[in-house]
């Protein structure tokens, strides 16, 4: 799924858009990995305001940076063909959810596999139907002609936080009262099924979301899916940066790394400027180009690759935006750490002055101590 299908589907959950008649799902207890409560509740019955909160917390998988918050989760073909897995969600999709034992299987295999950091959670569900509209030529929708109805479903599983005891007004009583509460947080994680490619059905696909890019939930990924789970955007960070590190050796010098940085950043930024709903991607080798253009030998570059074939898997596509932090450039030693706009991130320098390394930077006419603006004095003063 691109970006554009993805916002397609997300602007229809609201109460007024979607076709969503129910809200399924189960409020669980973690540490007894019990049902404490089943969910069924009709979508018309309901208030606008909770009716909102429920679309709300299933709209939020649809959300986030593909390649860190979205992922591609993809079956094979003997999955489709013959597994108990894609059966499973398959049942659901076809009976939009009200297979009541198919659910309370899905229910029991989450139950038994998720770890998760608050001791309950609420795992909630709802199926659409979307009257896929064409596109013009002009790639406006026609809501008028329609070829196709795609029905899905999304999953959200979301903490349930306990609040300290506060004291509480409560109008039918007309009076205040000591209570304790349990909010419903945004969902930790969840996914859509099928996926919607080329604005249609894809049963070969899944959009998974997790909220933390360094935590897949990798235990929900295999038990739900039963497929290799995908490297966390921290795994791809570590294995590129090891790789980097272990090949280039000596050669792993500031200004390789500024100069690859910038490219990564450079290519980001072409990417979110020319609205290409795609994910942006990159292969090992496109990255060895670049260090071949930053003067590596060619032999490092090579070995580079392979290291990646190892540690990130033959084919290995990578996606700059986990790669690379945009938002600073940061370097540490054992005694300091300095943080640089990566725009600015040219200014500093390492240099060997009488024997000893420094990294420098320009002081520039301002320069602030903890907030204190300081005088730095000109050559040959303290």
């Amino acid at each position: 799924m691109n970006k554009k299908e993805i916002g397609e589907l997300s602007r229809r959950w609201k109460p007024e858009k979607c076709a969503v008649s129910r809200i399924y799902g189960c409020y669980v207890s973690g540490s007894e990995k019990r049902i404490v409560a089943d969910l069924d509740e009709s979508l018309g019955r309901m208030s606008q305001d909770e009716a909102e909160f429920y679309l709300g917390f299933l709209k939020k998988v649809l959300s986030g940076t593909q390649g860190r918050n979205l992922i591609d989760v993809v079956f094979s073909t003997n999955q489709v063909t013959d597994s108990d897995e894609h059966r499973l969600l398959m049942d659901l999709k076809k009976t939009s959810l009200q297979n009541g034992e198919a659910r309370r299987m899905f229910y029991q295999k989450v139950i038994d596999c998720l770890e998760m950091d608050e001791e309950n959670y609420l795992i909630l569900m709802a199926s659409d139907s979307y009257d896929v509209p064409r596109r013009g030529k002009d790639d406006e929708l026609q809501t008028d002609a329609s070829d196709d109805v795609f029905t899905y479903f999304l999953c959200a599983v979301c903490p349930v936080k306990e609040n300290k005891a506060s004291l509480d007004y409560f109008p039918g009583d007309n009076e205040f009262h000591c209570s304790d509460s349990h909010t419903v947080a945004p969902p930790e994680l969840g996914f859509l099924f099928p996926a919607f490619d080329d604005r249609a059905a894809n049963i070969y696909n899944a959009l998974f979301y997790t909220k933390k890019p360094d935590n897949l939930h990798q235990e929900f990924i295999d038990a739900v899916f039963h497929t290799e789970p995908p490297l966390s955007a921290a795994e791809q960070r570590e294995n590129f940066e090891a790789a980097l590190t272990e090949t280039l050796g000596d050669a792993c010098s500031l200004d390789i790394v500024q100069a690859v940085y910038e490219q990564l950043a450079e290519k980001i930024a072409e990417h979110k400027e020319s609205k290409n709903p795609e994910p942006l991607s990159l292969t090992p080798k496109d990255v060895s180009s670049m260090l071949r253009d930053c003067g590596v030998q060619e032999d490092q570059a090579a070995a580079f690759e392979e290291q990646c074939a190892v540690s990130l898997g033959e084919g290995a596509v990578l996606n700059p935006v986990n790669l690379v932090d945009t938002g600073r450039f940061e370097v540490k030693t054992a005694e300091a750490r300095l943080i640089v706009d990566p725009a600015c991130s040219y200014v500093v320098e390492t240099r060997v002055i009488d024997g000893k390394r420094y990294i420098l930077i320009p002081a520039g006419e301002e320069v602030e101590v903890n907030g204190l603006p300081i005088r730095v004095g000109e050559t040959g003063e303290g």
